[in-house]
């Protein structure tokens, strides 16, 4: 499993390295078609809107996990708590989309231990109405351990592994 927030890394990389690749990154509208075309699983999913494009591009199945806000701010994506039974339903209605469970980055300022608390209550909520979505992809390369204490199956730490990203001019 390998996973890459910038489409463009994202089609490069997955063309050289065999594996089930993970798109972590915000979604785009117009880059869904590329991201599907090499993404396996998309980590960020958080709009209906994205969703149904995201179906009506897809010439295969693909695994999501819905983004959950905890805080609610539009900057940093997500869907509330309180809107993620709807969303997951109409996603659910969607051809070729399967959820995996849910994805979280937590607020800034956010204690991790409470923060990953919370975000575990509201993923065993959401599993009583949506028992296949097992999964919980939480946790960064400064946090992660809290967050596979909390319950997380995916973490995301590519800056641990492979130090910081350079940026390209």
């Amino acid at each position: 499993n390998f996973g890459e927030n910038r489409n463009e890394e994202g089609v490069e990389k997955s063309s050289i390295v065999a594996g089930r690749w993970h798109y972590q990154g915000e979604i785009q509208s117009r880059k869904l078609r590329d991201i599907s075309g090499w993404a396996d699983v998309i980590h960020s999913l958080d709009e209906l809107s994205h969703a149904k494009k995201l179906a009506s591009v897809l010439t295969k199945e693909i695994d999501v996990f819905i983004q959950l806000s905890l805080d609610g701010d539009p900057a940093r994506g997500g869907v509330s708590a309180d809107n993620l039974s709807h969303l997951a339903e109409e996603i659910s209605a969607l051809n070729h989309i399967n959820i995996l469970g849910l994805m979280c980055v937590l607020p800034l300022g956010v204690e991790p231990k409470v923060g990953f608390t919370k975000v575990a209550e509201i993923h065993r909520d959401f599993q009583k109405a949506f028992p296949n979505a097992s999964y919980l992809s939480a946790g960064m390369s400064g946090d992660f351990e809290i967050a596979v204490d909390c319950g997380a199956t995916h973490i995301r730490v590519g800056s641990q592994i492979l130090g910081p990203r350079s940026t390209h001019g």
